[in-house]
């Protein structure tokens, strides 16, 4: 009996109209704001913390070491996004859209994302250590290194992307689909049970494989 194919990310489309402008100076920690579209907004080293973005369209921002602890973002876009430090632990990002957006340290940890696309987006480290990511797509990212210790993945897929190194720590995985994922370096490979790759990256990752069972690669 053949094994069930991978499951891909459940993601539904985002509809965003009618939005109105808002005002950046509004913005403050714990504040809902909801069916605005905020453009060209230098938010760098501001206090989010808490605040929830409800049906909005965030372009163009300047969020460098701007705290959004605890944030949620619902139904929400967010294009060309700046911030070589992004702060956002233990936040929500649920039926989300993030495009070409550039990011250097992505501090993710304890965060849960959900019905998340990710594209043609540049990505330093970034760390989901304890995060929880069930519906999640990336697409034409590059990550230099990507932290998965300790989270659960459900439904997770790359497509043509890359990434430095791989770390997967004590990871849980169900229907992770690493095959448009070029994986230059790993760390802990039990981590990887559960997900999907294909034969040629297997090929390139056997010495790791070998490794890690303690076996040496001699060619007589």
């Amino acid at each position: 009996m053949p094994k069930p194919a991978t499951r891909p990310p459940l993601i539904d489309p985002l509809r965003l109209d009618g939005l109105d402008a808002g005002d950046p100076d509004a913005l403050a920690p714990q504040r809902t704001v909801e069916g605005l579209r905020f453009v060209d907004v230098d938010a760098e080293g501001r206090d989010l913390s808490g605040a929830t973005f409800s049906e909005c369209e965030l372009v163009g921002w300047n969020a460098h070491e701007t705290s959004f602890r605890a944030a949620r973002f619902l139904e929400t876009r967010v294009e060309r996004l700046n911030a070589p430090v992004f702060v956002a632990s233990r936040s929500t990002f649920r039926d989300v859209r993030i495009e070409g957006s550039r990011i250097g340290s992505a501090e993710l940890y304890d965060a849960e994302l959900q019905s998340l696309v990710v594209e043609q987006s540049k990505l330093g480290w970034v760390n989901l250590r304890a995060a929880e990511l069930r519906d999640v797509r990336f697409t034409g990212c590059s990550f230099d290194e990507l932290d998965l210790g300790e989270a659960k993945l459900a439904r997770v897929a790359f497509e043509d992307c890359t990434v430095g190194e791989l770390v997967v720590t004590r990871t849980t995985m169900q229907d992770v689909d690493l095959r448009g994922l070029d994986i230059r370096a790993i760390r802990s490979l039990e981590g990887l049970a559960g997900a999907t790759i294909d034969s040629q990256q297997a090929a390139a990752l056997a010495e790791h494989f070998a490794a890690q069972l303690g076996l040496r690669i001699e060619d007589r």
